[in-house]
Order: structure tokens, then C-alpha cells, then sequence
């Protein structure tokens, strides 16, 4: 089991930053890719940041130049680094892993904290 627990989100105005982080617990050895998510109210839940084990980036177009995820191994965290932000960022943000016995799942979520921009 893998239990993960998210930094408070907050409210931002508009072109400011937001660090987000997000700690993993129990047996943090089996978790391979690190990732974050969010879904806005009325919409799908969206990709937007991922890492693998091997720190290879993958970014949604929306936050591309804006956001940067990163983890630290040593201390099973993976952070979301969020500058320029717009109205459009708005959303629940949750942090996830996918083990290795889990591929390809992310089957362990974080409890998801709220980032709202302001115009």
C-alpha cells in the first residue's frame, strides 16, 4: 500500500506561482511513475504533469513552459511547480503513482487540493 498526502493549494491572482508537493508513504520502493492531475468543475479529469522513475517529463500543451513536476527520490516526493498562472488552471489538483506491480494504473491517488486563479 502507498498512501499519498497533498501540500494545501490556495488561491492565486493571475501571472503569480504555486508550489505543490506531495508525499508517498508505506511501500514508496514499488512506485515507478510519479504524476499530477486535475479536473475542473464540469469536466474530465486531465493529465498534466508526469515523471518517470527515470525523471523523463511529460507535460499537457496548457501548462507546457508554465509548469514543472519534479521528484525527489530520497524523500518519495513529487512537486508541481506552477508560474504564469491563468482562470483556465482552476481546478483540483491530485498527485498519483503507478507501482511497478500496478502498470500501466496509477493506483494510488492523493486526497486532491483545491488551486483557484484569479483574474
Amino acid at each position: 500500500q502507498v498512501q499519498l498526502v497533498e501540500s494545501e493549494g490556495g488561491l492565486v491572482q493571475a501571472g503569480g506561482s504555486l508550489r505543490l508537493s506531495c508525499a508517498a508513504s508505506g511501500s514508496t520502493l514499488s512506485i515507478n511513475a510519479m504524476a499530477w492531475f486535475r479536473q475542473a468543475p464540469g469536466k474530465q479529469r486531465e493529465l498534466v504533469a508526469r515523471i518517470s522513475s527515470g525523471g523523463t517529463t511529460t507535460y499537457a500543451d496548457s501548462v507546457k513552459g508554465r509548469f514543472t513536476i519534479s521528484r525527489d527520490n530520497a524523500k518519495n516526493t513529487v512537486f508541481l511547480q506552477m508560474s504564469t498562472l491563468k482562470p483556465e488552471d482552476t481546478a483540483v489538483y491530485y498527485c498519483a503513482v503507478r507501482t511497478s506491480y500496478g502498470n500501466p494504473d496509477y493506483n494510488y491517488w492523493g486526497q486532491g487540493t483545491q488551486v483557484t486563479v484569479s483574474t
